[in-house]
């Protein structure tokens, strides 16, 4: 990685490949050995911009968030609200780059405490179809597990007790997290809770994605919440723009 062209190191027959990036003067470098440091967070992602799609920039963007947020050295104080607030500072901050206008659409569209990339996915894929953004990370006030640990849902729209569950593979298979799940579930849907829980096969295809889309918004609607659902969903390109990205 150079500032410049006119600095970089190409080397024959190798596997490498060298990169300009002309903010690297104000990046901070991390050292990975005596050898080689890398670009922080914040600058890694921004040079992706040209080589991911928009959704997978702002899973990544999401991510990053969460797990900075959770190393001290890197949260240096700051919670995850903080640090995407600093994010965003970041790239509104960066001077005109190839991929800077797909920065700012993903940083429309980004927030902190996400646990998970099909978590990202299934908020974008909602918002696509007109449904307002979630709570994410939402503790449920007063529920809590038998351990005292408190209950939370991935995605939540509080004022409607709707919520949904992303359930990973491990969910299925380590019988412990599926009886969690399933206490957890049972006691918010008998608190007048509607849970949804999302697996992958949600996301197979625009059909399977619409089906669910259909289902959470019913859910609100018949709850009271007025929106736009729209059938065909946005891009994530065309949400961003709406977004103000």
């Amino acid at each position: 990685m150079s500032s410049t062209k006119s600095k970089r190191i190409r080397v024959r027959n190798s596997p490498l490949r060298a990169h300009t990036w002309k903010a690297v003067s104000v990046a901070d470098r991390v050292r990975l050995n005596q050898h080689v440091f890398a670009l922080d967070l914040f600058h890694a992602w921004a040079q992706l911009a040209v080589h991911v799609p928009l959704p997978s920039l702002v899973a990544l963007g999401d991510s990053i968030i969460t797990a900075m947020a959770r190393q001290p050295s890197l949260a240096k104080g700051r919670d995850a609200v903080g640090i995407h607030r600093d994010f965003v500072a970041f790239a509104d901050g960066l001077s005109s780059f190839n991929g800077k206008t797909a920065c700012m659409r993903a940083m429309a569209l980004m927030m902190p405490n996400v646990d998970s990339p099909k978590e990202s996915e299934c908020r974008l894929t909602l918002q696509c179809h007109g449904i307002p953004r979630p709570v994410v990370n939402y503790m449920v006030p007063g529920m809590s597990f038998k351990s005292g640990a408190p209950m939370s849902l991935d995605m939540a729209w509080p004022e409607y007790r709707v919520g949904i569950e992303y359930d990973g593979d491990q969910h299925r298979t380590d019988k412990a997290q599926w009886r969690r799940d399933q206490e957890k579930r049972d006691r918010l849907r008998a608190r007048g809770w509607v849970v949804f829980a999302v697996t992958a096969s949600n996301f197979a295809d625009d059909s399977a994605r619409a089906d669910l889309a259909f289902s959470v918004a019913r859910q609100l609607a018949l709850r009271g919440m007025e929106f736009g659902f729209r059938v065909v969903a946005m891009t994530v390109e065309q949400l961003a723009v709406l977004q103000g990205g």
